[in-house]
């Protein structure tokens, strides 16, 4: 199972980044992280990110966290009041 099958969440970088014709390249120097770093996040096996790298990715791609993060649910167990128990 990978890690984006493991929590629901999806990472919709690829799209986002055809859309506005950039390079992975282009968007780490805009951004300040490192190919590799984004390369995790586009390919889904990032387990976390920072709220600034978000906003920065936000800000350069033009976009609100929605548009760059989806989840599909699925897991029960992550769901309503589980968390905070």
């Amino acid at each position: 199972m990978s890690d984006s099958e493991a929590h629901g969440v999806r990472v919709h970088l690829d799209r986002l980044l055809a859309e506005r014709g950039m390079t992975l390249t282009e968007l780490a120097e805009r951004v300040g992280v490192t190919v590799v770093n984004l390369s995790v996040l586009k390919n889904g096996r990032a387990r976390a990110i920072r709220f600034s790298t978000l906003t920065r990715l936000c800000e350069v791609l033009d976009c609100q966290p929605g548009d760059l993060l989806s989840h599909d649910g699925g897991d029960e167990s992550l769901s309503g009041n589980n968390l905070l128990n």
